[in-house]
């Protein structure tokens, strides 16, 4: 039903056969036909589809994908370009500035990609207007699984884990090998309860530094 990059399909492939895939396969395919669903079928693994499992450095987990019209386009926290920023992001944009001085404006994040950021939701689809709509059928035990393959790499990895949602998938996550920066969710609801000031963007980059790997321009 989706369009997988052969790289994760060879590491995943057994996920598709199992019978919680099959049965979200099933929903999935009544939701695209009787509803409205973001984002759209072949921008559902675009988190890694544009990042192999050797490139990664850093890990963003996100929630679902927004629930407005024009906004996902299957990269956690991210929005099409032009697209009004959503509060999440404007906050996110806002921690930057303060860590870097620079103010974001373009909502498409595909430039941390294309750095070695995978920014991956949890949950990889949602109805129109109707957030964790999607929860609880199926995504999360395979997007457990790709946090699972990149837990078990020997190279050193930042995880950066905003909100209960994120830190309960990638909870195993041993923080001795990696480094694992957690905080409320950037959300205008709980940002200033330890979101803003957490420096996770400057944290990031030193711990990359340290490991001799190239730091990430957080410019969009």
């Amino acid at each position: 039903m989706f369009t997988i990059a052969k790289s994760w399909y060879d590491l995943l492939k057994d996920e598709f056969e199992k019978p919680y895939y099959k049965n979200l396969e099933k929903f999935l395919e009544n939701e695209y036909n009787t509803k409205t669903i973001y984002p759209k079928p072949e921008l559902v693994f675009n988190s890694i589809n544009h990042i192999k499992l050797e490139d990664v450095k850093v890990v963003i987990i996100g929630q679902d994908p927004y629930h407005e019209p024009n906004q996902a386009h299957g990269l956690s926290f991210s929005v099409e370009n032009g697209v009004q920023l959503p509060p999440s992001l404007v906050n996110i944009f806002k921690e930057i500035k303060q860590e870097y001085g620079f103010q974001n404006t373009n909502g498409n994040l595909k430039n941390w990609v294309k750095q070695g950021v995978l920014l991956l939701n949890s949950v990889l689809t949602v109805e129109k207007g109707h957030a964790n709509s999607h929860k609880g059928m199926g995504w999360e035990n395979l997007t457990q699984r790709i946090i699972d393959l990149l837990a078990q790499r020997k190279d050193p990895l930042v995880f950066i884990l905003w909100g209960s949602s994120a830190q309960k998938i990638a909870g195993f996550v041993d923080p001795k090998h990696h480094l694992v920066l957690k905080s409320v969710h950037p959300s205008p609801l709980s940002a200033y309860g330890g979101f803003f000031g957490c420096n996770h963007f400057k944290k990031a980059n030193q711990f990359l530094k340290e490991h001799g790997k190239t730091e990430i321009d957080w410019h969009t």
